[in-house]
Formats: structure tokens, C-alpha cells, sequence
């Protein structure tokens, strides 16, 4: 007669309601299954096993601890940690220490949630929804992990960066709305395009209205690290970055943000004319030569002045030659090198966060917070577009418009 295997329970088999509390309910037995084998492997004999002599591995098993409950990105479980007796020294689990209550894809979820607009208030509610009803949270347990934010800031602003190569450097001064402050203020900051294409940041310092003192310690910050001076600084129009440049970098190149430049030219104008004007300034950036870009100005201006606008037309020749340096640099480049919209997309989000909420009485209390969310954009950075130019750039060779210098020796031997 042939036999059959019984067929599982009701409640040992998951239906579709029941997945989640099935899956979690297997992780829990694993999990503690792996406590037991660590208290095992330490003691060398299974539970209930005698030792075997004298020179054999001491200590005792001595029951559990209250049971803990361990909060993971799959939902919260509950396990007990075996406790061990009569070791010279204290037990301490590798896999479960002794303090912990949530794994760190938990941790990182706080600023995920932040960056995506949650308030402060709200991520209690929400953590629990995720991970449910009893995840170990509490107002003072959000407020120490985001003291721990403010423990691994100070610690990431003295990283070494003497291996770092950096070839671009975009720099802006971030404004936020603190909630007490009657004022708005900066926050600077600076990101590397490196060598290998990618994109990191480098510094989020509180500054004073973007000065050149302000600048120049964040400049001397990242120097005494290790930084080696960039190729190319990519700032807007604020003086005190290329008078702390000229300081600190002087044989950095030098490029204005064309977005900040457009903005300052239209406020110049009429609203009636910043229509036209718009269309006619955007062509500049875009021509493909230097010389194109300086006769697409001159055309600008003429009609500045037939509008009798003489005050935006002049406005275009200030800082022209920082307006055109990214000629000098790959064509491929250069859609990088017109504008800081490397800094300004990611902290769109970033000033939504702190300005709406209104959630701190000082900026220095939400510079951990600022920088723990610019963390998590930065791995959504975009990387350098022909990132196998950048060793050229690092190395130092020329490019007019766009195209490599070829030096005279080269060019000698090809012909």
C-alpha cells in the first residue's frame, strides 16, 4: 500500500494574508537557531553535552535574557540571546550585540523617509506601519539615532582625501529656513567631479552669508585633508568663492554658473521683455566655439539697447571670461560645467525639507541632518558623461573649444 506524507496543518502553511507573518516567523527560527550555534561553536559542546577534561573550553550556558525585540527591514521579530557563565572574559554575539534593537538598513531608512518629505513627528507612524506594531521606537530613540547622525558628520569631515582626485569642483551656497532664525542661512557646500566619472561630496559647512573668510576655511578644510587643487571651479556669482579660490587654489580655472547669470540679467529687464530675452540668453552657453558665444552676446546687447535696457547689457560683459572658461575643457564636458545644477537638483528636495517643516531653532542643528540626506542623494548621483577625458584633464593637457591641443612634437610627427 502505497504512503503518503501528511500534508501540513492550517497554520503551518502560509496563505496570501498569512505571507508576511510566515516569512518572518522562519527568519526568527533561523535567527535564533544561528544565537544557539555561536553559544556552541564558543563553547565547543552542544547543549546538555559534558565537557570532555580539564583543559576544554570553559563557561556554562545560563538561560536567556528577556526577550528582545529586533527590528528588521522585512518587519520587527522577537528573539531571546542566550546567556553565558564562567568565561574569563564577557560573551559578546557577533550577530545579535548586545545593545542593538534594529539592523542598519532600519537605521537607513530615517533619512530615506526625510528626504522623501516625511516629518519628524510622522516617522514613528510610519516606521511602525513598515515594520510593525512592535518595533522598538520611541521620540528619544529617533532622537539618539539622529545624534548619531551628528557622531558620524564630525567624523566625515576629517576623512583624509589625499587618495581623492578630483577634477571638478562645483561649490554653491545653499540658503535654509530655519525655524526660530529670523533669517535665512548658508549652508556651503562642495562636490568633486573625480576621476573615475563619479560624483561625491566633499563638504557641508555652515557659512556666513557666503564670504570669502567662510569660503576660504572650507577651501583650506578640504586643502589640509589632502585635496589637490581642482582643474576647474564651477561657482555662481557670489565674490567671496574666487576671492577664497584665488587664496587658497589660485591655479584652479574658474567657471560662473550660467543659470545664476541669466537670472541676475533678466531681473534687469521689464517682464513684458524677459520673455525674449530669455530665448535670445540661453542661445549663448550652448554656441559651439568661444568666438560664436562672444558674437551671440554682442547680439544680446544690441538688442538690450534698442529696448534701452543699457543696464542688463553691460550687466553680460562682467565676469565674461568666468563665464566661457568651460570652452578650454572636453565638448563632452560641458554640459556639467555651465551650471551648479550638480548641487542645486539634489537640494531642491533637500530646502523643501527644512524650509516647509520648520522643524529646528537653529540651521547648526540641521547641518548632521542636511548632510545625512545628502548622503542618501548621493548615491543617485549621475557620473561624468566620457569619464576616459578626465585622466587627460587631471594630467593637464589643453583643449581650445571643446578639442584637444594637439602639441607641436605630435603634430610634427603625423604630418
Amino acid at each position: 500500500m502505497e504512503k503518503y506524507s501528511t500534508p501540513a496543518t492550517p497554520a503551518s502553511r502560509p496563505t496570501w494574508e498569512t505571507l508576511e507573518a510566515f516569512a518572518r516567523q522562519g527568519i526568527q527560527q533561523l535567527l535564533q537557531r544561528l544565537l544557539e550555534e555561536e553559544v556552541t561553536e564558543l563553547l565547543g559542546r552542544s547543549r546538555c553535552e559534558r565537557r570532555e577534561g580539564v583543559d576544554s573550553p570553559g563557561g556554562y550556558r545560563n538561560g536567556y535574557g528577556k526577550e528582545r525585540q529586533l527590528s528588521m527591514s522585512s518587519g520587527t521579530i522577537a528573539v531571546k540571546r542566550p546567556r553565558v557563565r564562567g568565561l574569563e572574559g564577557r560573551f559578546e554575539s557577533r550577530i545579535l550585540p548586545l545593545f542593538k534593537r534594529r539592523t542598519q538598513e532600519v537605521s537607513a531608512l530615517l533619512p530615506e523617509l526625510y528626504l522623501h518629505g516625511l516629518a519628524e513627528g510622522d516617522f514613528d507612524l510610519a516606521l511602525r506601519g513598515l515594520l510593525g506594531e512592535a518595533a522598538p521606537l520611541s521620540p528619544s530613540s529617533i532622537a539618539r539615532l539622529k545624534q548619531g547622525w551628528q557622531v558620524e558628520y564630525e567624523a566625515w569631515k576629517k576623512q583624509p582625501l589625499g587618495d581623492v582626485e578630483v577634477v571638478y569642483l562645483w561649490v554653491d551656497g545653499v540658503y535654509v529656513k530655519a525655524g526660530l532664525e529670523k533669517e535665512k542661512a548658508a549652508l556651503l557646500v562642495a562636490v568633486a567631479g573625480m576621476r573615475d566619472g563619479s560624483k561625491r561630496v566633499l563638504s557641508v559647512e555652515c557659512g556666513h552669508r557666503e564670504s570669502t573668510e567662510s569660503w576660504s576655511a572650507l577651501l583650506r578644510g578640504l586643502k589640509d585633508r589632502g585635496m589637490a587643487a581642482p582643474k576647474l571651479v564651477i561657482g555662481d556669482g557670489a565674490l567671496g568663492i574666487w576671492a577664497a579660490l584665488a587664496n587658497v587654489f589660485p591655479t584652479s580655472a574658474e567657471q560662473r554658473c550660467w543659470n545664476h547669470r541669466i537670472l541676475n540679467v533678466l531681473d534687469k529687464l521689464s517682464k513684458k521683455q524677459q520673455r525674449q530675452a530669455k530665448l535670445l540668453l540661453t542661445r549663448i552657453p550652448y554656441a559651439e566655439t568661444r568666438e560664436q558665444a562672444d558674437q551671440l552676446k554682442k547680439e544680446f546687447q544690441s538688442w538690450c539697447e534698442r529696448k534701452g535696457a543699457i543696464e542688463a547689457a553691460r550687466l553680460l560683459d562682467q565676469d565674461w571670461e568666468r563665464m566661457i572658461a568651460f570652452y578650454s575643457f572636453p565638448k563632452q564636458h560641458w554640459k556639467h560645467l555651465r551650471t551648479t545644477n550638480v548641487i542645486e537638483s539634489p537640494f531642491a528636495a533637500v530646502r523643501l525639507r527644512t524650509t516647509a517643516a520648520r522643524r529646528y531653532k537653529k540651521v547648526e542643528n540641521a547641518t548632521a541632518v542636511i548632510w545625512k540626506v545628502l548622503m542618501v542623494v548621493e548615491k543617485s548621483f549621475r557620473r561624468l558623461d566620457a569619464p576616459e577625458l578626465l585622466a587627460e584633464v587631471l594630467a593637464g593637457v589643453r583643449y581650445d573649444n571643446g578639442v584637444r591641443v594637439r602639441p607641436r612634437a605630435e603634430e610634427r610627427a603625423s604630418a
